[in-house]
Parts: structure tokens; sequence; C-alpha cells
């Protein structure tokens, strides 16, 4: 049967030679598939300026469907679209004029989260100079009896496992 070439834009496969893998990939309908893709990951900037200079499509606003997909010349956006997607970069070009200008991050940044955690762990390291009790291994609730668990579940003896001294690992 010969070795298949699958192509990943257009979700086919076909018989993995020169002359075909060619033909694939220089045909409308892959061509077409491969700007689909790649329009995925654009940014809302460049859409919006395209979508904005394109006419609406009358048979997808009367409708809601349209021929021709995302291969039509005109736009599928409505008004509330295209107001969500001006909304949209109005608050990335805000928040790139904040890095660039150097003001603080917006909450819930993982900044933010970092100098919590390394100021709890501070008062917590400060906190274990002062002697505590230890904490005490409790079982989770619904588990049997200690006797009854497999040594692998039982809590560490105090001190810990005692170590042979000529044992090796490896």
């Amino acid at each position: 049967m010969g070795k298949r070439y699958f192509c990943d834009y257009c979700d086919r496969s076909f018989q993995d030679n020169l002359h075909n893998r060619k033909k694939h990939l220089n045909g409308v309908q892959h061509l077409r598939a491969k700007k689909v893709w790649y329009d995925l990951f654009r940014d809302a900037a460049a859409v919006l300026q395209e979508e904005q200079s394109k006419k609406p499509c009358r048979k997808f606003l009367q409708t809601g469907q349209c021929d021709f997909g995302s291969n039509c010349r005109f736009s599928h956006m409505t008004e509330v679209d295209l107001e969500k997607l001006n909304a949209q970069v109005q608050e990335e070009r805000r928040v790139k004029e904040q890095r660039r200008d150097g003001i603080a991050n917006p909450p819930g940044t993982i900044e933010e989260w970092l100098e919590k955690r390394a100021k709890r762990l501070g008062s917590a390291q400060t906190n274990s100079a002062d002697p505590q009790e230890e904490s005490v291994f409790q079982y989770p609730p619904g588990w049997p009896p200690v006797h009854e668990l497999p040594p692998s579940l039982q809590a560490p003896p105090r001190g810990g496992w005692l170590v042979p001294p000529n044992l090796q690992w490896g």
C-alpha cells in the first residue's frame, strides 16, 4: 500500500509521493484550510480592522448562515460582535501601555501570588523557630482502624524509619 501523508490542516490523508504532496500543498482547499488555521491565532486588532473594512454579509444577517462560510468575502460579525471585539482591543492596548509605563500589575497576577506566598513562607519560618507541638498525623475520615491498614498506609514511627548502616540504594 505504501506510505500515506496526513495533512493536519485539511484532516485528510493520501498516498505519499512527490506529485501527490505537491498537488495537495498547492491546492485551493489546502491553502484555505491553512489560512483558517492561522487566522485563529491573529491578534484582535488585526481581526477588527479587517472586519470593519468588509461590508456585512446579507445572507448571513438574514438567515444566520452563509454558503461560503469562512471563505466569504463579506463580514459575518454583527454590530454587537464588533463592539465586543473593539472593547477587547481597547483592553489589550490599555494593558500593553500599563506594562510599558511600569504601572503595577492588575490584581490576580502571578507576581502578586508569588509575593503573598513569600510572605506566608517567611512568617511560617519565623513561627517555626518558636517551640511548638509537633504536627500530629491523622488518618483520613472513613478509613478502617489502624491495625487493619497495610504497612504502606500506616503512619511512620516516631523518629522516622530505621535505616540499616550498610544499606545501599540502586
